[in-house]
């Protein structure tokens, strides 16, 4: 396996293990979506409006000056510490990576995760918004999932549930926090 990596450091060829997709309408024109904008100054109360498994979320920089997604949750049973570091950041089409750390039942993990979001247009006035998160293999999810004291299919199965509830309550909380922020700047603008 090429040991690829993005410029965030993560390996680009690692196995997907676990995705979810979720979508809701935006009711604003695609055009004035501004998918970055939106995330990289929410507030730490905007994220948590967005799902009460929000805990704590704030926007900083990294080393080498692209913009990062500090986000605190839960995800199932498990805690998340998110460092998301923005990979594709177009007005429609907003990528970011990390290096996670998922704390469950006294233990340490460390998830490698793609979060996706994108607009397209429905009609001249609204557009549709899909939410992705994508988990990746690592030497340590395959350790957590052998050592879970269940079958790896099982606690893999858990996570891929834990996973599509979550954005199945986020997104359409995302979408709404994005339209409010849209329509508020056009009427400023």
């Amino acid at each position: 396996m090429s040991n690829l990596k993005s410029k965030t450091g993560l390996d680009k060829n690692a196995p997907l293990l676990l995705r979810s997709d979720s979508k809701a309408v935006i009711h604003a024109p695609v055009d004035k979506i501004d998918i970055p904008e939106w995330l990289f100054s929410l507030t730490d109360e905007e994220y948590q409006q967005c799902s009460i498994a929000h805990i704590a979320g704030a926007a900083t920089r990294s080393p080498d000056g692209k913009r990062m997604s500090i986000n605190v949750e839960m995800v199932g049973p498990g805690l998340m510490v998110q460092h998301w570091t923005e990979e594709i950041a177009d007005k429609q089409h907003c990528r970011l990576v990390s290096l996670s750390d998922m704390f469950i039942q006294q233990q340490r993990s460390k998830m490698r995760l793609a979060w996706d979001m994108t607009v397209k247009p429905l009609s001249a006035s609204s557009c549709e918004f899909t939410n992705s998160l994508l988990v990746f293999e690592t030497d340590a999810l395959l350790a957590f999932f052998e050592n879970g004291g269940a079958p790896p299919e099982q606690v893999r199965d858990a996570l891929q549930r834990a996973l599509d509830a979550h954005n199945e309550e986020e997104t359409p909380n995302f979408a709404k926090s994005i339209e409010m922020r849209t329509l508020r700047a056009s009427l400023i603008g």
